[in-house]
């Protein structure tokens, strides 16, 4: 039983800047990897950035420089701080984390959604 929870989603102007946060809950013995994707209308989901357990990032070439990824672990959270918006980048964004649980089993967990638009 383990649920990912976002928010921060919103309408920001070119330029602009948002920070989604992503909270996990439930029966989880630890995080191996949190990290979140994004789609557009019409569009396949792709990797937006995640970082792992030991503080290593990775993103797409397409947010380096403009979005940073963070986490808290004592919370079991993960953030998205994404500077110098453009309308491309709107997209539903999910939360993605890779899981233990208290059962000692690895699963894979998304997030419902957040809704960044991006646009004047």
């Amino acid at each position: 039983q383990v649920q990912l929870v976002e928010s921060g989603g919103g309408l920001v102007q070119p330029g602009g800047s948002l920070r989604l946060s992503c909270a996990a809950s439930g029966s989880i013995l630890s995080i191996n990897v949190m990290g979140w994707y994004r789609q557009a209308p019409g569009k396949e989901r792709e990797l937006v950035a995640t970082i792992t357990s030991g503080g290593g990032t990775n993103y797409a070439d397409s947010v380096k420089g403009r979005f940073t990824i963070s986490t808290v672990n004592a919370k079991k959270m993960v953030y998205l701080q994404m500077n110098s918006l453009k309308p491309e980048d709107t997209a539903v964004y999910y939360c993605n984390a890779k899981v233990l649980t208290v059962l000692y089993k690895n699963v894979e967990v998304w997030g419902q959604g957040t809704l960044v638009t991006v646009s004047s």
